[in-house]
């Protein structure tokens, strides 16, 4: 684990294996900031913001936690200001920032990268620092190398005689427009694909049982597996994956089971990341199941 400087943040953490590097930095956050393969493409996005406005929300770039259901104060908590951290094992670190003065909530993530290959694991945590309890969720949000294409897997296909009930929601926002040409929808996909000459935004959410969401761009390959509890009451109409794009702005989201913390409490989710370079993505959906198939196949939860 070096240190090391990113953009205007001079005090970053890089891990690194063989095969893949990782960079935190602790002078805001907590933000994982850069991933990509050995000396590769950062997949991350999103710009640097400014230091001399601690009180003033900014979106930073990279991954970060939130708190969910979205909330203009709840959720926009800023995180502009240095935050602590310590060693976790000999490839991994805790983030954690003070106690939000809004929400009583502290947020931490712990970051770890694999001995080898690309995996990395990122916990999100929420503690309950106050002294009533608060409903929430835990909520992941990864900010995108835009004008890329996130995939989302259908539900396996069963004939009607065979399967009643339904599948799975799909969540639809109030200014999500599915005849807009950025959606794609397949029999075992549905894709969403980021353009930077189109401002409106969209967005979907869905119940993700199948356990993974994927973000395609120049050759890169970026899958994030998911966990589903079947017992777990989800925001957002039963959401565990979100999407989000707005001109080259792109967003891929992953939400914890909606809890009620006591003082002291502690909720927390795991996302696994995954990076794949060399893969062309076909907009045939028959072939592009046969393109991911071995590909999620090398991925764990």
């Amino acid at each position: 684990m070096d240190k090391v400087a990113w953009h205007n943040l001079p005090n970053c953490l890089k891990i690194a294996n063989a095969d893949a590097e990782l960079v935190v930095t602790t002078d805001i956050g907590p933000r994982i900031v850069h991933y990509s393969l050995a000396r590769g493409e950062n997949i991350l996005g999103g710009s640097p913001g400014v230091l001399d406005k601690p009180n003033q929300w900014q979106l930073w770039a990279g991954h970060r936690i939130w708190i969910a259901p979205e909330h203009p104060v709840r959720s926009y908590g800023p995180d502009n200001g240095p935050i602590g951290h310590m060693p976790e094992g000999p490839r991994g670190v805790k983030l954690m920032q003070p106690v939000e003065p809004t929400t009583h909530v502290q947020k931490e993530l712990v970051v770890t990268l694999d001995e080898r290959g690309p995996g990395v694991t990122v916990e999100h945590r929420l503690t309950n620092r106050g002294t009533t309890p608060t409903e929430l969720a835990t909520w992941g949000l990864t900010i995108m190398n835009g004008n890329g294409t996130a995939i989302l897997p259908q539900e396996p296909f069963k004939r009607h005689e065979d399967e009643f009930l339904p599948a799975r929601p799909l969540v639809l926002w109030h200014y999500t427009d599915l005849s807009d040409p950025r959606w794609q929808h397949g029999p075992r996909f549905l894709r969403l694909t980021g353009d930077a000459a189109k401002n409106t935004p969209q967005k979907v959410g869905i119940l993700n049982k199948v356990g993974w969401v994927a973000y395609a761009r120049q050759g890169l390959l970026f899958v994030k597996r998911i966990p589903y509890d079947s017992k777990a009451t989800y925001t957002d109409h039963g959401s565990n994956t979100e999407v989000y794009t707005e001109a080259s702005f792109f967003e891929v989201e992953s939400l914890g089971p909606l809890v009620t913390l006591a003082p002291g409490q502690t909720a927390m989710h795991k996302e696994r990341w995954f990076l794949f370079s060399g893969v062309t993505i076909p907009k045939d959906d028959a072939e592009l199941e046969k393109t991911l198939a071995p590909i999620i196949a090398k991925t764990t939860a």
